[in-house]
């Protein structure tokens, strides 16, 4: 547990929304994404423990395949969560977009801060989650954590032909961009106006609030909070949880 991580001061109270509802085709057949064991654990109890692990989240809410979430409650259930935090399972919809909304409106009335998280970034840090959250507190309508890139960034003409070579059309400056992680945080009376009026499907729930015209700013993100999303993620974060635990000692 991080020092920073303090109770919620009186007039805030942060809940956590993971969308859980999708099957995780990159990562070949089988279980939803969700529901695949890292370290013998199912990836979303590893992402519903990193939220709960910010003492200034009171609620966890996760959003379930529509069919599916009397087996995430068992899941839920079957597993060992902070006893401070309350949790809820709700079913989703088809898309990443409506299951949000869908969990945001299973949201209890006198929650003031929203975050948002991939059930695919199991291993967030602690210190992160109450980053995104402080800075929400302290006024700005969204935030979202992000890390330089590591890598040149090319933007190409899509090919013509699946495996036909593409042309580069430019090289974006690589100090103004950022890699965008989770979670999200967002002050919940902008998040469910965003998710009132936008309309169209978005790859992230802050893209819903700069189409509002309201500024979406960035904290600093963590290399462990990376999205799992190929075989190779899974071997990395199996990595990170070995190290985790010898330097934790458990």
């Amino acid at each position: 547990m991080s020092h920073d991580s303090r109770p919620s001061p009186a007039g805030t109270r942060t809940a956590a929304v993971i969308p859980a509802a999708g099957r995780g085709v990159r990562l070949g057949p089988g279980a939803p994404k969700a529901l695949r064991a890292l370290n013998g654990t199912p990836m979303l109890i590893h992402a519903v423990r990193a939220m709960a692990a910010s003492r200034s989240v009171s609620l966890v809410v996760v959003v379930a395949p529509p069919d599916g979430a009397s087996e995430v409650k068992a899941l839920l259930d079957s597993h060992a969560l902070p006893e401070r935090t309350d949790f809820a399972v709700v079913p989703g919809g088809e898309t990443r977009q409506e299951s949000v909304r869908l969990g945001l409106e299973a949201l209890p009335p006198g929650i003031d801060i929203v975050l948002v998280h991939d059930a695919a970034r199991p291993l967030v840090p602690v210190d992160t989650v109450d980053a995104v959250i402080e800075a929400v507190r302290d006024g700005a309508p969204a935030v979202v954590p992000a890390l330089p890139l590591a890598d040149t960034v090319k933007q190409v003409e899509p090919a013509a032909a699946p495996g036909a070579p593409e042309p580069v059309v430019a090289t974006p400056e690589r100090a103004r961009l950022r890699a965008v992680q989770t979670p999200q945080g967002f002050d919940r009376d902008t998040l469910v106006r965003a998710h009132e009026t936008v309309t169209g499907e978005v790859t992230d729930d802050a893209s819903m609030v700069e189409q509002l015209g309201l500024q979406v700013v960035v904290v600093p993100g963590h290399e462990e909070a990376f999205k799992v999303t190929r075989p190779l993620d899974l071997v990395l974060a199996e990595a990170v949880l070995a190290r985790r635990r010898l330097t934790d000692g458990f």
